[in-house]
């Protein structure tokens, strides 16, 4: 009877145990997968940012590596030999300097972004190195305005290592006064165009062209003394037909007209028979002239 009873409390015991122990391992391993689990999505998440800032990074050297771009003379790597030609690329127009200001701020930005990621710290030293030295003082002119840093405190020097450079350009306003520098030059009239060869200024002259046959003289108002038939009067001729005889009194009028001849008159005199012809009288003889 005793054994029985220390089965059934054996069995009670192991019920209760079994019951206890199961649920805790259950528990115990999906806690475990669980923070697996996230420890994955943590780690893919941690990947894909640093995806994004490597494609953030390699966007912003290709906007400096473009054509025509002035924004690789921001760059460490553009040296101290091109400081006179990179000044003027830089600040040639509002536009160029506003651009640079711009991409100043987007490496920053890709620094204060990547301090979790000390990974990619080799991958960003050329943007650290720009940040550093400053040039222009277009970081400090960013930070000073953007993010309300002064020389004694801001939050963007922990982004490189050595932060003297921003601070200099911060009491000297360095970028302010490039600015002052070239504005005048952004605010000047362009220069007039120069002719693209030895031309002169003076208008070409037109030539003469001389008045041909064909040129109608200019009209002219004529007398009213003057009486001219009109076209409906004048009968029809046909150079095809013969002319008309003239009448008597028209013969006898042009017979006249052609005898006399008027004075100016160039029309050739009717010919006289030489029967009719008249002698002029004999020279009168000088008295020294011999017979």
């Amino acid at each position: 009877m005793m054994r029985r009873k220390r089965a059934r409390s054996a069995d009670t015991t192991m019920t209760i145990l079994y019951r206890l122990i199961v649920p805790g391992v259950l528990l115990a391993v999906g806690l475990a997968g669980l923070f697996v689990v996230t420890d994955a999505l943590s780690r893919s998440d941690k990947a894909a940012d640093r995806r994004a800032i490597m494609a953030r990074s390699d966007d912003l050297t290709a906007r400096a590596l473009g054509a025509g771009s002035a924004l690789a003379c921001l760059d460490a790597a553009a040296g101290d030999t091109t400081e006179t030609a990179c000044e003027a690329a830089v600040f040639a127009s509002p536009q160029a300097t506003a651009a640079a200001v711009a991409y100043i701020g987007a490496r920053l930005d890709l620094l204060a972004d990547a301090q979790t990621m000390p990974a990619l710290a080799p991958r960003l030293a050329a943007s650290r190195r720009a940040i550093e030295l400053d040039r222009f003082g277009i970081a400090a002119h960013v930070l000073s305005q953007r993010d309300g840093c002064t020389a004694a405190q801001c939050s963007g020097f922990a982004l490189v290592a050595d932060a003297n450079m921003l601070k200099s350009n911060m009491k000297a306003q360095t970028f302010d006064q490039y600015v002052s520098r070239h504005a005048g030059a952004w605010n000047a009239p362009p220069p007039p165009a120069q002719p693209a060869g030895p031309q002169t200024s003076q208008a070409p002259v037109q030539p003469v062209l001389p008045q041909t046959a064909s040129a109608q003289p200019e009209a002219r108002a004529v007398s009213s003394k003057y009486d001219f038939p009109s076209a409906a009067s004048i009968p029809p001729v046909s150079i095809m037909n013969s002319e008309p005889p003239l009448s008597k009194e028209a013969a006898e009028a042009k017979a006249a007209a052609v005898t006399q001849g008027a004075p100016g008159d160039k029309t050739p005199p009717v010919p006289v028979e030489p029967s009719k012809t008249p002698v002029p009288p004999k020279r009168p003889q000088v008295p020294n002239e011999s017979q």
